[in-house]
């Protein structure tokens, strides 16, 4: 699941640099409610990851429903603006699922209960642990906020997001590991 994170998130960041806009602001907004619309851009990103994941078919319907969820209840508030010519950061705070916090008390639960995650063999099977954790993901309702700074540039062709941190990418998907 780690692999899939990774790609989507630097697919994403290659959708961040054709956000453009009539205003910095307006990049930003366009970039954002690309999510919460579930654009064609984002879902045909979101598939090509999953279904190059190595989880079972149910498995792969489970995370798209998970990253669709997240997608469309995504708010956000721009809380500021500061231009300098043709260059501008744009400050917004966004709200998301946290799905760091199920992926983390899934992993702590595998510890104290492996045996549960056990096949008939007495085996560890890593697919009962992916149905537990994407079930906690599935069901967690715990929102977190992020604030993150959109840096974004005039071109001739208008305001487009020149660039967007693993990190940034990370809140956006309610990945990011806030305890570090």
């Amino acid at each position: 699941m780690k692999k899939i994170l990774s790609v989507i998130l630097g697919l994403l960041f290659i959708m961040a640099l054709a956000g453009c806009g009539d205003s910095a602001t307006k990049a930003v907004e366009d970039y954002l409610n690309q999510y919460t619309s579930l654009s064609d851009n984002v879902l045909t990103d979101m598939m090509d990851v999953v279904t190059d994941e190595d989880i079972n078919d149910e498995q792969k319907g489970i995370y798209q429903d998970i990253f669709k969820k997240q997608y469309q209840d995504l708010t956000y508030t721009i809380d500021k603006e500061e231009y300098d010519g043709d260059e501008a950061t744009i400050t917004v705070t966004v709200k998301v699922y946290d799905l760091y916090k199920a992926q983390k008390e899934a992993s702590s639960y595998l510890k104290e209960h492996q045996d549960e995650f056990n096949d008939d063999d007495g085996q560890y099977d890593i697919a009962k642990f992916i149905d537990y954790k994407l079930e906690q993901m599935k069901n967690m309702t715990d929102k977190v906020e992020y604030t993150i700074e959109f840096y974004v540039v005039k071109t001739t062709d208008g305001w487009v997001i020149s660039s967007l941190s693993n990190s940034d990418l990370e809140k956006i998907h309610g990945i990011y590991n806030y305890e570090s």
